[in-house]
């Protein structure tokens, strides 16, 4: 898909052009096809790096698995990611310096055939803030750098797509961005900066286990099938638009607990935790963090009806959230009907967890 297609897309589904009557949902789906991305070009980044070297997971596992599923169901996807962890750097640039591309060859264990077939060859690109080559204690670009940079100039002179990519995808995030934190998602971040340059965008995030710090390989597992079908039947019906990101938030599933069906949410206004600051020396302060409760009546417990932090972290559904670059507490959308037609998609007729 070029910018010409890209552009007929978007007004197709935010125009309000698309030939359906008021009580139909999104145009019908074609024939469904065993690689249904066939053609489409994907940005793949995160904000957790592109290392994938800690046991706990924490560190960009979630980029390979959705990589492997997007490849799967027939995608050409370029990783573009920060070179270092970047969790919490919402919509942060940096506005001088030198950014370098390092091509990562040898892919963790596992992975290493997933994409070898695409026309691009899929490679995978971390992203540093230095002038030598990346190395151990390079400084990382943040999620929005890696972004821009593809989108601007990178996936030309490094792809060959000088139109371009049809679609950015961000994620897996290791642990969930709801509530007021998303405002602090550099995998939100990354998405939205997409969608300011005209391209689709979503961004995906699992719960870990119980521990809040291990990110099980089967979640990152799950969400990546999911997220593979949610695009694929979002592209087969020209739902994908760049007037606005879906923020999409996978729960803690296992065999005996699986995820709920998807519901569309909003962000919600609560805060599941924050960073506190306690003094420890003149002029110094640790950063440790607060957790909220939920007790009724405390300043942090959501109070949102249809927030998705209480889709997915309280009944272990599937969030589906609407996001603008004017975050994060509801949706100004240019096309109402574009709007509704995606949720109705999402709630109605999209992919089963």
């Amino acid at each position: 898909m070029r910018p010409a297609a890209r552009r007929t897309l978007a007004v197709t589904a935010l125009a309000g052009l698309l030939t359906v009557t008021a009580s139909a949902s999104a145009t019908p789906p074609g024939p469904v096809r065993a690689r249904p991305l066939d053609g489409v070009r994907v940005l793949l980044t995160n904000d957790d790096s592109m290392q994938a070297a800690e046991a706990s997971h924490s560190d960009g596992l979630g980029l390979y698995e959705l990589r492997r599923a997007l490849c799967a169901a027939g995608a050409d996807v370029v990783v573009m990611a920060p070179w270092q962890v970047q969790s919490g750097k919402g919509t942060a640039v940096s506005n001088s310096g030198t950014l370098t591309l390092s091509h990562r060859t040898q892919l963790p264990a596992g992975y290493e055939g997933d994409c070898a077939t695409t026309p691009s060859g899929s490679p995978v690109y971390g992203v540093c803030l230095d002038r030598s080559p990346c190395g151990p204690g390079s400084p990382s670009a943040t999620p929005v750098d890696t972004v821009r940079l593809a989108l601007r100039a990178a996936l030309a002179t490094e792809a060959g797509w000088s139109d371009g990519p049809d679609l950015v995808v961000t994620g897996i995030n290791s642990g969930p961005n709801v509530s007021a934190q998303v405002n602090d998602s550099g995998t939100v971040g990354a998405a939205l900066a997409a969608v300011e340059e005209g391209v689709p965008a979503v961004a995906f995030s699992t719960t870990g286990d119980d521990s809040g710090v291990n990110f099980p390989r089967a979640g990152y597992r799950a969400t990546a099938g999911y997220a593979a079908r949610l695009l694929a039947g979002l592209h087969q019906r020209n739902l994908l638009t760049s007037h606005f990101a879906l923020k999409v938030d996978y729960p803690d599933s296992t065999p005996d607990q699986p995820a709920g069906p998807a519901r569309w949410t909003s962000v919600g206004r609560g805060q599941e935790v924050w960073h506190t600051y306690e003094p420890s020396g003149t002029g110094t302060f640790d950063i440790g963090y607060g957790f909220c409760e939920h007790r009724p009546g405390d300043a942090c417990t959501e109070k949102v009806t249809d927030a998705d932090a209480t889709a997915v972290l309280r009944d272990g559904h599937i969030s589906v959230t609407p996001v603008t670059a004017d975050r994060t507490y509801g949706v100004r959308a240019v096309d109402r009907r574009g709007l509704n037609q995606v949720r109705d998609y999402i709630e109605h007729d999209g992919p089963r967890p």
